[in-house]
């Protein structure tokens, strides 16, 4: 298991990571580190893995194989998915914190319009249409998307931080909606 580990171990860290750390890290000696991870960069040498572990910086590191560097160039020139505006994500939490809501609910909330943002979060395939409220012009109500959790690695609603939390850790509480100036007061 400590061959495993020392594979996580440099799979995980963003920075080269030195035998000295990794040994203090699972508890055995430095010599022993070294020899196993002379063994997993020979097994994937041996293997003809696309993947490799170098040696850099006076620590270890995943790299690819130098034999890919032309997909992996393709790759780099392909159009990549783009993140979220600030203005999606705003939208996508008010969303999933009320769901299933209405864009004119959710336009109230954020005090603008949501038509770019909404058209994102539908195009991403992050939110989909949850039927439609009762009421005046029937308007469509949205909810998150099983690839909304996905995205964020939640298995279900429940995992969403709870709200109260936040404010927990503020020393001022925040303000409500109305005196923010989002909704207006009867």
């Amino acid at each position: 298991m400590a061959r495993a580990t020392i594979e996580a171990l440099i799979f995980a860290a963003s920075e080269p990571l030195n035998s000295k750390t990794i040994a203090e890290i699972i508890n055995i000696d430095e010599h022993t580190v070294k020899q196993l991870i002379n063994d997993l960069i020979e097994d994937y040498r041996r293997m003809k893995r696309g993947i490799q572990i170098n040696e850099v910086a006076n620590g270890y590191q995943f790299c690819t194989h130098p034999e890919c560097a032309p997909y992996l160039e393709k790759l780099m020139k392909t159009p990549r998915n783009v993140g979220l505006s600030q203005a999606a994500i705003e939208t996508l939490a008010i969303i999933a914190y009320k769901q299933p809501i209405t864009k004119a609910e959710i336009e109230s909330l954020r005090g603008v319009s949501i038509e770019s943002p909404l058209n994102t979060l539908i195009e991403k395939n992050l939110i989909e249409e949850a039927g439609r409220k009762d009421g005046p012009g029937r308007p469509i109500l949205y909810r998150t998307s099983k690839k909304f959790l996905h995205y964020f690695g939640l298995n279900d609603l429940n995992e969403l931080p709870r709200i109260s939390d936040w404010i927990g850790q503020n020393s001022e509480p925040l303000p409500s909606a109305e005196e923010e100036g989002v909704i207006e007061s009867d």
